[in-house]
């Protein structure tokens, strides 16, 4: 059996996995959706530290942009974001208004978005000021009901800068879902003449003018995932992760590779170690046809994806291997290795790991 070599110290694999994030590329996708909604103004989802990305440097490149609203889940995440931004940013929180923190939300001019009659007679309680409603219209999960928001009383409605609901299945296109949100919607807005309204996520700026109202509000689109898609179309990727190859090694046939011995190797396969694992965000299942990228080149991962570590089939490739001494992960491949793993491209971005170092390109 050949032994295993390692990649030298002195290359570039002695840096760590590093998570690259392409600016150019956000700006991309945010002009890509306000050209898709030219009627609405577009805001940001910027939750999650902007889905994992850190949500400073992407909010501010978003409001060089021309971004004026942000969406974040958070009293904590609006905080930041308003320290980040300054004063002129509008900054909703999605996760609503609990009795109490008036106060917060109040000098660190944060928009609540309620929810809830309790939420909102509490918010009022407290002293009131601009909030946004969200009404549920079949997602049953946050919002006022339907016939709540329409018997809204008027000394509720003071402060209200906008109204929305959100799409539970604007990924798929033809859902009758999206329809049925959409007419609910229509029916609650009677109740709010003038009240700028907003319906659309990425998803939903992507089915038509129908579903834009005053304001869409993109997420993942911004950061390079199309939820109704495993290609990114229209959009760039954002982020790859580029990691260091540990290590090559010969797996001869009828061997096993990894946790489980649930991959058999049926030839002699050369195989890479890289420096990135289920720790990092990738995820274990990601084995059963996830794939990495060595330069251009798509390459399997080969066994379970261990904690720090992935084996990565890299047959009739070695010497492209030993050159860089690195490979990429995500990407173009992002939604495919989603789609590999059993999950979303969405919670692979907030999976990744803090240790990853955070880079920036495209300034």
């Amino acid at each position: 059996m050949k032994t295993p070599d390692a990649i030298p110290a002195s290359n570039s694999a002695s840096e760590p996995a590093r998570l690259i994030v392409d600016l150019a590329a956000l700006r991309h996708n945010y002009s890509v959706l306000t050209s898709i909604a030219p009627n609405a103004r577009c805001a940001a989802v910027v939750k999650a530290d902007a889905y994992g990305l850190d949500a400073e440097p992407i909010a501010a490149v978003l409001r060089d942009a021309g971004c004026t609203d942000y969406f974040i889940a958070t009293p904590q995440e609006g905080t930041a974001l308003r320290k980040a931004l300054g004063p002129a940013a509008v900054i909703y929180v999605l996760n609503g208004f609990q009795a109490g923190l008036h106060a917060a939300f109040a000098s660190h001019g944060l928009i609540p978005v309620i929810g809830s009659s309790d939420s909102l007679r509490a918010f009022h309680q407290e002293g009131g000021g601009a909030f946004a409603l969200h009404v549920d219209t079949g997602m049953n999960r946050l919002g006022l009901t339907v016939d709540e928001a329409l018997a809204l009383p008027a000394a509720h409605k003071a402060g209200l800068r906008l109204v929305m609901s959100h799409l539970a299945c604007s990924d798929d296109t033809s859902h009758p879902m999206n329809a049925r949100q959409l007419a609910r919607f229509h029916d609650v807005l009677k109740a709010f003449p003038g009240i700028p309204a907003s319906l659309a996520n990425t998803g939903g700026v992507l089915l038509g003018p129908d579903y834009h109202f005053d304001l869409v509000r993109p997420g993942v689109g911004l950061y390079g995932i199309n939820p109704a898609s495993q290609s990114a179309e229209p959009f760039r990727p954002v982020l790859h992760v580029d990691a260091p190859i540990l290590q090559i090694r010969s797996v001869p046939a009828g061997d096993t590779i990894g946790y489980g011995a649930r991959y058999v190797a049926q030839s002699e396969r050369t195989i890479a170690i890289a420096g990135f694992g289920y720790a990092d965000g990738l995820p274990r299942a990601a084995w059963q046809s996830g794939t990495a990228r060595l330069g251009t080149i798509s390459v399997p991962v080969a066994g379970m994806v261990s904690m720090d570590l992935t084996a990565i089939d890299i047959t009739g490739h070695e010497a492209l291997a030993r050159e860089t001494g690195r490979m990429q992960f995500y990407g173009e491949d992002l939604g495919s290795v989603a789609g590999a793993s059993g999950t979303i491209g969405y919670e692979l971005l907030v999976r990744l790991g803090g240790r990853l170092k955070r880079e920036y390109s495209g300034r």
